[in-house]
C-alpha cells in the first residue's frame, strides 16, 4: 500500500506548505499550521488515471478560447419554494453548486433545511444525517407538518463511501449533508471532524457535485471563536457560503450571504422562529418597531438597508452614571467599536459629557445590522437617554456620521424614505448631500436635510 502524504494547512486561511512554519505567510497569524495526512492514489486508481491520460490527446482537451467567443447565458435556478432563501442564493439553487449552511448550535440550520426540501415534492431528495436518528427526523418533520412526505429520503450515515453508493442507487436531485463534521472517509486515518476528514470530504462532495450536476447542501458547525469549523478549508472549496445566525432568545433568525459565486453578497434573509417552524418575514419593518413607545427617552428609529432591502428598525440607548468609576461601553447587533467612535464625535463636536457615564446600545428583535446610516439615531438615541428626552412620535433618520460632526451621504435614499413612509411616519432627517437628484416633491413625507449633527439634534429636540 502506497504511503500516506503529509501536508500542513494554516487552520486560519487555509495556505498550505511542504513543513511546518511558526508564522504564516498569507494571514501572519502564529501556530496555525496542522499537519495532516493526505491519501495517495492506489495502485488501481493510478492505473485508471494512467490509462484515462493515455486515451485522452491533445486534441481532446480544453483550448485557449477568445473572451468574445464564450456565449454568455444565466444558469438555471432550482426554486426552493422559500423567498427569502432564494434571494440569500441570488434566485434559486444552481444545478452542481455545493452550498455550505453554517451557524451556531441550536440556531435552527438542520429545521430550516429539512423545512425547506419538505416544501419541494417535486424533487427527490436524499438528507443524509450524521447526527440524528431517524427517529429524531421523523418527529421534526411532525412538528413542521410534513410528517408524511414521500419526497425525501432519510439516510443517517457517516461513511462518505457509503453515502456515494446510496447516490448512485437512488439517483436524488438534491443531496443534504448534516453535517460535514461527522461524515468521514476511509482513504484518511484520522478522526472525524478533524481538520484532513474536513477537508478529503468537502473536496470529494464537490467533485461529485460538478461531475453530476446535482447540487449538494453541507450543513456546518461554528466554533467558539464565531468562524466555521475546518475554518478557510471549507469556504475556499465551495461555491456560497450562507451563515444563520440570531440570538436564542429572540424569535428573529437572519440568513446572511458571506461568499456567492452565482450572486450577490449583500442579500439577508429574516425569518421568525415559531413553534411549527421558520417563517420568512417578507414585511421586517412592521414587526421589528414597537408600536408603544411614546413618552419613552433613548429610542430612535431608523430607515436601514441590508442588501437591496429597506427596513425600519428600533435603536434603544440606555446612558447612566459609572458606578464603579470605569465606564461600560456595551452594544448588542451594533459594532461596539463604531459607539466609542460616535461617543467621542457627540462629546467632541456637540459638547455633551459622557466621560463618566456607562452607555448601552441595543437593536430591537436581536438584528445585527452593518448599514452606516445607523449613526445618526445611535446618536439621537443616547443623547435621547442622556437628557431624559422622548423623540417625538412620527420622526426618523438616517445618516452617516464622519468625525468631523459631519452628516455623511447614504445610498438607496429613496427607498429609505418610501419604505418611512409607507409605514405611516410624517419626518425623516436625511443628509443634506442626498437632496442631489432627489424629487422630494412625490413623498408625502417632510424631509429634513442637515449638514451636522448639531442640525440633527436641533430637529429632534428644538
Amino acid at each position: 500500500m502506497a504511503k500516506d502524504k503529509i501536508a500542513y494547512v494554516c487552520s486560519n486561511c487555509g495556505q498550505e506548505a511542504a513543513k511546518w512554519i511558526g508564522k504564516c505567510p498569507a494571514c501572519g497569524q502564529w501556530n496555525t499550521f496542522k499537519e495532516i495526512r493526505v491519501a495517495s492514489e492506489t495502485g488501481s486508481q493510478a492505473a485508471r488515471a494512467a490509462a484515462t491520460s493515455l486515451r485522452t490527446s491533445l486534441s481532446g482537451r480544453p483550448r485557449p478560447t477568445a473572451l468574445r467567443d464564450i456565449s454568455a447565458h444565466e444558469s438555471p435556478r432550482i426554486d426552493m419554494n422559500d423567498s427569502e432563501l432564494n434571494r440569500v442564493l441570488g434566485g434559486g439553487l444552481v444545478p452542481g453548486s455545493i452550498i455550505l449552511l453554517g451557524g451556531e448550535p441550536g440556531i435552527g440550520k438542520s429545521t430550516l433545511t429539512l423545512q425547506t426540501i419538505l416544501n419541494m415534492p417535486e424533487r427527490n431528495v436524499l438528507y443524509v444525517s450524521g447526527e440524528e436518528s431517524m427517529h429524531q427526523l421523523k418527529m421534526r418533520a411532525d412538528r413542521l407538518g410534513k410528517g408524511d412526505s414521500t419526497n425525501v429520503q432519510i439516510l443517517c450515515e457517516t461513511s462518505l463511501e457509503h453515502i456515494f453508493a446510496h447516490i448512485k442507487e437512488l439517483r436524488p436531485e438534491l443531496v443534504i449533508i448534516d453535517s460535514i463534521q461527522t461524515i468521514s472517509t476511509e482513504e484518511v486515518e484520522s478522526a472525524p471532524g478533524s481538520l484532513s476528514q474536513v477537508r478529503e470530504c468537502a473536496a470529494a462532495l464537490l467533485r461529485f457535485a460538478k461531475s453530476s450536476g446535482i447540487p449538494v447542501i453541507i450543513i456546518g458547525h461554528i466554533t467558539k471563536e464565531g468562524t466555521l469549523a475546518g475554518p478557510k478549508i471549507l469556504e475556499h472549496i465551495v461555491d456560497t457560503v450562507i451563515q444563520f445566525e440570531g440570538d436564542q432568545h429572540y424569535i428573529y433568525r437572519i440568513l446572511r450571504s458571506i461568499k456567492n459565486r452565482f450572486g450577490s453578497t449583500s442579500e439577508l434573509g429574516i425569518y421568525e422562529m415559531q413553534q411549527t417552524g421558520l417563517r420568512p418575514v417578507t414585511n421586517p419593518s412592521e414587526l421589528l418597531l414597537t408600536q408603544d413607545h411614546a413618552e419613552l427617552s433613548g429610542i430612535a428609529i431608523t430607515a436601514a438597508i441590508e442588501g437591496v432591502r429597506p427596513f425600519l428598525l428600533e435603536t434603544q440607548a440606555l446612558v447612566s452614571t459609572a458606578a464603579y468609576g470605569t465606564p461600560q461601553r456595551s452594544a448588542t447587533g451594533f459594532d461596539h467599536r463604531r459607539l466609542n467612535m460616535l461617543l467621542a464625535v457627540l462629546e467632541k463636536r456637540v459638547g455633551f459629557k459622557l466621560m463618566q457615564k456607562d452607555v448601552f446600545v441595543n437593536i430591537a428583535g436581536g438584528l445585527r445590522v452593518t448599514d452606516m446610516a445607523m449613526d445618526l439615531s445611535i446618536i439621537a438615541a443616547v443623547l435621547s437617554s442622556n437628557v431624559d428626552t422622548a423623540i417625538e412620535a412620527g420622526w426618523c433618520m438616517a445618516g452617516e456620521v464622519g468625525l468631523s460632526g459631519e452628516v455623511r451621504p447614504v445610498g438607496r435614499i429613496e427607498q429609505r424614505i418610501a419604505e418611512a413612509e409607507k409605514l405611516g411616519f410624517q419626518h425623516i432627517i436625511i443628509p443634506k448631500a442626498n437632496l442631489k437628484g432627489l424629487n422630494t416633491g412625490k413623498y408625502g413625507i417632510q424631509i429634513h436635510p442637515v449638514r451636522k449633527v448639531e442640525e440633527a439634534l436641533r430637529a429632534l429636540f428644538g
